[in-house]
């Protein structure tokens, strides 16, 4: 099998391959045009090498869970699996990356290292360069972006939450003029982003003040007018029921086993050409393996004999 494949993925514990027989430097004699992928939690190098890890772990190191929370509570998971998602990409960049290489002919196959605290390390915008030249440490701000104003989630009066981004200094004369407060976009002590970032409290409590006293719908159309971006804070019953998701055909029905229908994500990015489509939702565990093996020459008996022993499945 590795003799005719171009990539070849594995996340187990480093050198967890190289006991097995199967490591770099046999793959690679075997297939030079081979792409080994290997996640881990910290890479294959390096003292922490051989910890075990998960994708919340590498949250935890990466940075993003110190900076997501409340200011004055306790650092907070972000919503989703972020550290196991974000090596899964990296993970498929650096495996095009070593596959274009080797099919334009500029060289063979490769070792793509992906570590799950380097993943979400890469997503920390200016983090290091905020500390190393300014001695800046980022904490967590809630829903605020930390250093911009106005920018931060307001409440609406039928319990909603609206993200509301008055970053420019266009936008913010236009935001106050919509909330009421036009006196404020005249002010010169709020003419640029230092003299709001300073005020920024008393700018949320404001804005905050005008959206608590409108429902959702008022204070989008007013912003949409206004040429303010603004976005409600969406649950997954708002995303389903979505115009724009369903015009995008960023919902699509795959078809269990059984014929039950069921909504999944579409496909992004969206390609001109070849835009593609999801027609089936995956394989369930081992339903091809009788197949991919017959198709490398084993026989029935040889596919047998490796499912009794618990080897495939």
């Amino acid at each position: 099998m590795v003799e005719s494949a171009d990539v070849l993925i594995e996340n187990l514990r480093p050198g967890a391959l190289e006991k097995l027989g199967l490591g770099w430097d046999t793959l690679h004699a075997l297939n030079p045009k081979l792409t080994l992928v290997r996640i881990s939690g910290y890479g294959q190098t390096g003292p922490y090498r051989d910890r075990p890890g998960f994708g919340a772990i590498g949250e935890a190191m990466g940075g993003i869970r110190y900076t997501t929370g409340e200011p004055d509570g306790a650092p907070a998971r972000v919503g989703v699996s972020l550290g196991d998602s974000l090596a899964s990409l990296h993970a498929v960049i650096g495996a095009l990356m070593s596959v274009l290489r080797v099919k334009t002919g500029r060289g063979d196959g490769q070792v793509v290292d992906v570590s799950l605290v380097e993943s979400v390390f890469n997503l920390m915008e200016s983090l290091v360069p905020e500390y190393d030249l300014l001695g800046h440490v980022r904490e967590r701000s809630g829903g605020a972006l930390p250093g911009i104003a106005p920018s931060n989630t307001y409440p609406t009066r039928d319990g909603g939450y609206v993200v509301i981004a008055g970053n420019s200094n266009p936008i913010f004369r236009r935001l106050m003029r919509a909330i009421g407060r036009p006196e404020l976009g005249e002010d010169p002590a709020l003419a640029h982003n230092d003299g709001r970032a300073a005020q920024s409290a008393q700018l949320d409590e404001a804005i905050a003040a005008w959206t608590s006293a409108h429902s959702m719908d008022e204070v989008l159309a007013s912003l949409e007018t206004a040429e303010v971006p603004a976005g409600r804070i969406y649950s997954v019953v708002d995303i389903v029921a979505d115009p724009h998701y369903q015009a995008r055909e960023m919902l699509v029905q795959a078809e269990l086993p059984g014929g039950t229908k069921v909504k999944m994500p579409g496909i992004v990015p969206k390609l001109s050409d070849t835009p593609g489509e999801i027609r089936w939702q995956g394989p369930s565990l081992g339903e091809h393996t009788a197949q991919v093996l017959a198709e490398f020459g084993l026989t029935d008996t040889q596919i047998a004999q490796l499912k009794e022993e618990g080897i495939v499945q």
